[in-house]
């Protein structure tokens, strides 16, 4: 009788433990960083809500810049990152944290880095890079190439671009995504010339009639896939939503519609609008888990 009650008890034993386990899993905030890039905070508020409705988890978002990202990441502070351009775009920021963090999978592939410029520039006057190096062009651009945020990866290869093509004459206007597309609606208006730095997928382009300019050399290199990274560890204590990250991938044309819907409403209504017109993209991301 005594073996019995010990048994039992031993049972009821690993059975709260088990339930306290589950419990701290789920009490516990799922910790998701991003940049405030467009893209990135499209898919990680899909990601939460998602997260939060299916799994009936609590999710904490932490926007901060890029370099703060991946330490984030790597260090623990962070649970994970859905923005991770590679493999050019982020490879120095990779290669600082690659032993330290985990890939759970791709949200998209396909994505492009480069310069546009209005359509209404004629493609024999700016079609390539290289174009720019022609005094009036130059003037026309007032040697400017508008940029984004001074960590990202599109900066550190853009200015790379401006070396590669001997534009030493133009400046690399450092701001942010916010800054460059605020000078973007200002210049289409007024129909001025402008080259700025872009990628896809992005909403602008369902806004403006924008095109690429060839990058012959290759400055800004070819086209990425954008990846979830999750400390170490994490996939083992919540494989529930370490799983579910692993399957969320959305095709670029979604994902832009999606971008594009975000700025007209706001990314809350973005986010429960892709969610009620992909039901099955979504069971296939939820699995069994959720």
């Amino acid at each position: 009788m005594f073996k019995i009650l010990a048994t039992l008890g031993l049972a009821a034993t690993l059975c709260s433990g088990m339930t306290a386990a589950a419990m701290a899993e789920d009490s516990k905030p799922v910790k998701i960083g991003w940049a405030a890039w467009s893209d990135a905070e499209f898919v990680t508020k899909l990601a939460a809500k998602l997260i939060t409705d299916k799994f009936g988890q609590k999710v904490e978002l932490v926007q901060t810049d890029v370099a703060p990202l991946y330490q984030g990441v790597s260090r623990g502070n962070l649970d994970a990152m859905m923005m991770a351009w590679l493999p050019q775009t982020h490879a120095d920021y990779y290669a600082k944290v690659k032993n330290r963090v985990e890939t759970l999978g791709t949200v998209y592939d396909g994505a492009k880095l480069g310069w546009v410029v209005p359509a209404y520039i004629p493609q024999d006057q700016i079609g390539s890079i290289e174009d720019l190096k022609k005094p009036e062009i130059q003037e026309k651009l007032s040697g400017t190439v508008q940029g984004i945020d001074p960590g990202a990866g599109l900066t550190r290869l853009s200015e790379k671009a401006l070396k590669d093509y001997g534009l030493d004459k133009y400046k690399l206007q450092v701001s942010s995504e916010a800054g460059m597309l605020t000078t973007v609606d200002r210049d289409m208006r007024s129909e001025k010339w402008f080259v700025a730095t872009s990628w896809s997928p992005h909403w602008m382009f369902g806004k403006y009639k924008l095109r690429y300019i060839a990058d012959p050399k290759k400055s800004l290199g070819e086209a990425e896939h954008v990846d979830v990274l999750a400390r170490k560890g994490f996939a083992s204590e919540n494989p529930k939503v370490a799983g579910f990250l692993s399957r969320m991938k959305l095709p670029i044309s979604d994902l832009e519609a999606a971008m594009f819907d975000a700025q007209t409403t706001s990314y809350d209504q973005a986010v429960d609008k892709y969610i009620k017109d992909h039901p099955e993209q979504v069971r296939a991301w939820v699995g069994n888990e959720g």
